[in-house]
């Protein structure tokens, strides 16, 4: 199957566009004829499954502090059984709170804000706005208050929903820097008064919003084109830009997405926990909608028996909930992974040579395409378990899979790693690998939602007549490819365009070349060239994408200047590996010292030096010095995007003595 041919060009040309095998003759833009925006989705699915689990939620038992050895507190909760809302309580729970956000001005066409935490009522109110009318703009949690403030003032909108926790920690202290603001929905029930809020904005909780609603009203339907989502997306550059999606965009995204998931129905069980206002978590919840499966909800810190916030002996979500799908971005599951590998180190002597056994036994057999029962049953069971048990179908996107962790879950979860490709620009749709294709590093065939064609980039030496793949600058189009930037003009919106049919197209800044079988890998990135002083181009993320596979790093950020002629590197190290390795070389430093050590930093460099070699890099793209970072980058930090994709210009920043450290203070 992994021979089988998934995609080919439409036109007989290299460069595409290459459409999925199933929708050579036209591409597909929803799921059941007339179901043509989210609301009527909705109603199609409570009037299919009307007693069906829809939402469910944990019960919390009890909260409670643990301090930790080193005097850190550690927020604990006991979480009960999940209750759960059916498809016709969520229905109608959505229309109620709709009509009451009318009752209180709301406006259709008139934008409203989300700025909550994955939840029922995060889902909740969104059908709410996609019945009546109003386009939702969804903000990260994550996002700083200069940006939460600039996109809420850029939309111009004077109603938000959010819960107690960001109202707090986030909203409140940016409340004066959004004047237009006059309404907020806490979706919590308690507390129910709100003392220092500034002067003319109410506060409301979503119950007593519901309740203004339940009276009969006039509610505007929205058509196809009706934009249904603003989504800001935190760009790896600047100030974030608000994406415009359709109701279209948002049914042909999902009906891409839901035709690469086998045997999807009713009796599937999904778990969210990943940031709605991301279109790959949106887009999953909304397929398991259009399904009739259920959603239960979770956080990364209570997934799992092991998580941070749950009590020692007590149960995490997916043990209770044990769900059948999942959407994981590649962190998450690399913590999975280390998780389970400090489990092995763990292990007697005779259980580890099993496991390694099973292990390799089993990469083989799947290799060959056989299955391994036994191996399963006997070996990877208890792996299995730590997500529930029942996981058939794990998605991954946001950020490239390492192989190693995508062999690593293909072969201990006994479920198949689908790996995505699509942008917020594409309604998060683009390819996904087949699930039974047990290739690494490759992103899959397009859906049959896109097309893809690959466009010559000259500075950077792609071309679609390259042997043995044709490769070039990845540009999507189709009915899930997005109305554009919220009021950006210019330069920006360029990177839309409509082609001679009247569809639109998303050019993606990404390098990709094709297969043979129509299966698209992504190799580079359009962004990252510099031109070193000799002259010689080199592309940051190539040289990342290479030395991540070192298991000696964690994370890596190649830069380079144009007046130099070498490129350095900040690295984030793998704690375990650089441990064993002063271990070796019998230095007894702290952590931070270690980082700091430069005998160490040869080494590792050395070391990097052989990967890169291995990998066939050039002389030139090999970093010539490295800088060992103590600290994680996460989006904390603001190094990162929220899908952890490197944020150049901040990270230069952060390093900017050491970059003129490396460069001989220059």
């Amino acid at each position: 199957s992994s021979r089988r041919i998934k995609a080919r060009s439409v036109s007989g040309h290299p460069a595409g566009p290459y459409r999925a095998v199933y929708s050579q003759k036209e591409l597909v833009a929803w799921l059941h004829p007339g179901v043509d925006t989210l609301d009527k989705m909705f109603e199609y699915a409570a009037k299919r499954f009307p007693k069906r689990d829809c939402l469910g939620t944990r019960e919390v038992l009890s909260e409670e502090d643990e301090r930790q050895p080193n005097g850190k507190i550690f927020k604990k909760v006991i979480l009960g059984n999940y209750d759960w809302l059916s498809y016709e309580e969520a229905y109608q729970a959505a229309k109620c709170f709709g009509s009451g956000l009318a009752a209180l001005n709301q406006k259709p066409h008139c934008n409203i804000a989300i700025f909550c935490e994955t939840r029922a009522e995060w889902i909740v109110t969104a059908q709410a706005c996609f019945m009546y009318n109003f386009p939702l703009v969804t903000l990260y949690a994550t996002l700083g208050p200069v940006a939460i403030a600039h996109g809420l003032n850029e939309t111009e909108v004077t109603h938000i929903i959010t819960s107690k926790d960001l109202l707090q920690s986030r909203l409140k202290a940016i409340l004066c820097d959004v004047p237009r603001l006059q309404y907020i929905i806490v979706v919590d029930s308690k507390p129910t008064s709100w003392p220092d809020i500034p002067k003319g904005i109410m506060v409301y909780n979503m119950d007593t919003v519901k309740e203004m609603g339940s009276r009969p009203d006039n509610s505007e339907k929205p058509e196809t084109s009706d934009i249904a989502v603003i989504m800001y997306t935190s760009g790896s550059t600047g100030i974030p830009k608000g994406v415009m999606i359709s109701h279209g965009n948002l049914i042909a995204g999902i009906t891409g997405m839901a035709e690469r998931i086998p045997n999807l129905n009713e009796t599937d069980t999904y778990i969210g926990y990943l940031p709605l206002a991301h279109v790959l978590e949106l887009s999953a919840e909304l397929v398991s909608i259009s399904h009739g499966c259920r959603i239960g909800y979770s956080s990364p810190q209570t997934l799992a028996d092991q998580s941070t916030k749950i009590k020692k002996g007590s149960k995490g979500d997916t043990s209770v909930l044990k769900p059948t799908l999942m959407a994981a971005v590649p962190e998450i599951m690399d913590r999975i992974y280390k998780n389970v590998m400090t489990k092995v180190e763990e292990m007697s002597k005779f259980q580890r040579t099993l496991f390694v056994l099973a292990y390799n036994y089993k990469m083989e057999q799947i290799s060959k395409g056989y299955s391994t029962p036994l191996c399963d049953r006997l070996v990877f069971k208890r792996v299995r378990a730590l997500l529930g048990g029942k996981t058939r179908v794990l998605l991954s996107g946001g950020a490239p899979l390492s192989a190693a962790t995508q062999r690593f879950m293909n072969i201990c979860m006994c479920c198949p790693v689908g790996q995505g490709y699509g942008l917020t620009e594409t309604c998060g749709a683009g390819t996904i690998s087949e699930f039974w294709d047990y290739s690494t590093g490759r992103v899959g065939a397009p859906l049959v939602c896109s097309e893809i064609t690959l466009k010559d980039w000259e500075e950077g030496g792609y071309y679609s007549t390259d042997k043995p793949n044709p490769r070039g600058e990845i540009l999507i189009g189709g009915p899930n490819v997005t109305m554009g930037y919220y009021k950006s003009k210019g330069k920006i919106q360029d990177d839309f365009f409509v082609d001679k049919n009247g569809q639109r197209w998303f050019c993606t800044g990404d390098i990709g070349e094709f297969h043979p079988d129509g299966c698209l890998k992504i190799i580079d990135r359009k962004k990252d060239l510099v031109k070193l002083q000799a002259g010689e181009y080199v592309s940051l993320g190539k040289v990342e994408a290479v030395l991540k596979n070192c298991p000696l790093i964690d994370n890596i950020c190649a830069y380079a200047n144009s007046d130099q002629s070498y490129v350095i590197s900040f690295v984030v190290p793998n704690h375990k590996q650089l441990m064993a390795l002063a271990e070796q070389m019998q230095i007894k430093d702290s952590w931070e010292e270690l980082c700091n050590n430069s005998q160490m930093e040869e080494v590792v460099l050395r070391i990097i030096t052989e990967a890169a070699i291995t990998a066939k890099l050039e002389r030139f793209e090999i970093p010539k010095k490295i800088r060992l970072s103590a600290e994680p980058w996460t989006p904390e930090t603001g190094l990162v995007t929220d899908a952890f994709k490197l944020k150049r210009k901040e990270l230069k920043t952060h390093y900017q003595e050491d970059i003129e450290r490396m460069y001989g203070g220059k």
